[in-house]
């Protein structure tokens, strides 16, 4: 119901802009390019896709996701088959049972989430997405109302959606390739913003479920994970762009490999048909791609149009012009774009990344807060459409509420950091 209107707003807003600047601003080509443009189009002015374009670009993306799918399902097939999926429930069921008392002990989706977990934490995105859809059918066995999304299912799509992550390796790859004098920079920032956002959408959540976040097994958990994250941030902040790129492709490419192996293994430990288990799982992320096909391309319908409308400027030079009455220092606000539109689509957010390093400069203070709202958190809407699509849930009840208060704790966050780190930047 929440997304409906939601898309429902952006379209209606995006073409009634579009209308003002044709019909009163002179701009007699915006619907054009609202709906045919091409960003690769050295007459488009905008340089920014139109809807038919990006219809090929939501194709382009499903069509990937079906091999991506397909592959690490296939593999969990197996996982779940050997049991190694109820292995790692029994290992994390003490504090998840907690977070998760409509889930039975011992329940396969507990796995899946921590498989889920697991690879957020190491910015592992294609596999991160193959465990949570999984998740989210596990979890959907056990709703009892299957057109709206479950308390089990609300917490778990929330912490996914905070996006608690180790090393934004992207930002810093592209901050690299930008030519920024030191492109981890932003590294601390990010991984502080994403353990907020992590934190408050718990606690959010935990408050509507009535849940007790006092309880000694949460404090322990949470104080644990702490500490390893505090660890590696320590060992991570002692390395260069180049030592921080190469470990973290040898352990999130690694940790990939030795899954692989331990499933194989396991699987042949309990002599499974490997490759008819893995080909039934496969089959499992071929559908389950093609039902969310329709999700993602509405959604990133929605959001071109937005973009192409000149939405998003209007309200960024809004913003400006509001904090500069009041004598604030606006520099915050050039980096609002990557925030405004990280929880529509990544891609776009990414690009918004890239654009304000061009015209700010690498080094400049807007750039290294667009980075840190780059590394800091999911995209909202994306993973509400295709999560919550791919079980055919409707009523998201208050899921949506609670991603966006915690985008928007994560974008408090980043700019006192970004203040606070690189305050004197030009």
């Amino acid at each position: 119901m929440a997304l409906s209107r939601i898309w429902s707003a952006f379209i209606i807003i995006a073409i009634t802009v579009a209308g003002i600047k044709c019909f009163f601003l002179g701009d007699s080509q915006i619907f054009m390019w609202m709906v045919s443009g091409k960003a690769a189009d050295a007459a488009n002015p905008l340089k920014l896709d139109g809807i038919i374009e990006t219809c090929w670009i939501a194709v382009d993306i499903c069509l990937k996701l079906i091999g991506i799918l397909a592959l690490f399902i296939g593999f969990m097939n197996i996982a779940e088959k050997a049991g190694g999926i109820r292995l790692l429930s029994k290992i994390a069921s003490p504090f998840f049972s907690k977070l998760f008392p409509d889930i039975p002990k011992g329940h396969p989706s507990m796995g899946h989430m921590i498989m889920n977990f697991s690879a957020n934490l190491l910015g592992l995105d294609n596999a991160a997405t193959p465990f949570g859809l999984k998740a989210m059918e596990s979890l959907q066995e056990l709703n009892p109302d299957k057109a709206s999304a479950s308390n089990s299912q609300i917490m778990f799509l929330c912490l996914h959606a905070a996006g608690l992550n180790l090393i934004p390796v992207s930002v810093i790859a592209i901050r690299s390739a930008q030519k920024a004098s030191d492109p981890t920079d932003v590294f601390l920032p990010c991984m502080i913003v994403t353990f907020v956002g992590t934190m408050v959408a718990m606690i959010i959540v935990s408050f509507k479920q009535k849940i007790n976040l006092f309880q000694p097994v949460i404090l322990a958990w949470v104080f644990g994970i702490s500490a390893i994250i505090a660890f590696l941030v320590y060992y991570v902040t002692r390395l260069d762009a180049a030592g921080i790129q190469l470990f973290s492709g040898k352990l999130s490419n690694g940790l990939i490999l030795l899954v692989f192996l331990l499933i194989v293994l396991g699987g042949m430990y309990k002599k499974i048909d490997l490759f008819a288990a893995f080909v039934e799982g496969a089959k499992d992320g071929f559908n389950t791609a093609i039902r969310i096909i329709p999700y993602i391309l509405g959604i990133l319908v929605a959001v071109s149009m937005l973009r192409t409308s000149g939405t998003f400027d209007a309200v960024i030079s809004g913003m400006k012009h509001f904090f500069a009455m009041f004598g604030t220092d606006t520099r915050f606000v050039d980096g609002l774009p990557t925030a405004l539109i990280r929880p529509l689509s990544g891609g776009a957010a990414r690009g918004m990344m890239v654009s304000t390093m061009i015209t700010f400069g690498p080094d400049s203070f807007a750039s290294r807060l667009s980075g840190i709202f780059q590394g800091a958190s999911d995209t909202t809407f994306y993973v509400v459409a295709v999560y919550f699509g791919s079980v055919n849930i409707k009523n998201t009840r208050y899921a949506i509420g609670t991603m966006l208060l915690a985008d928007l704790a994560g974008i408090i966050t980043s700019v006192i950091l970004c203040y606070l780190f690189f305050g004197n930047s030009l």
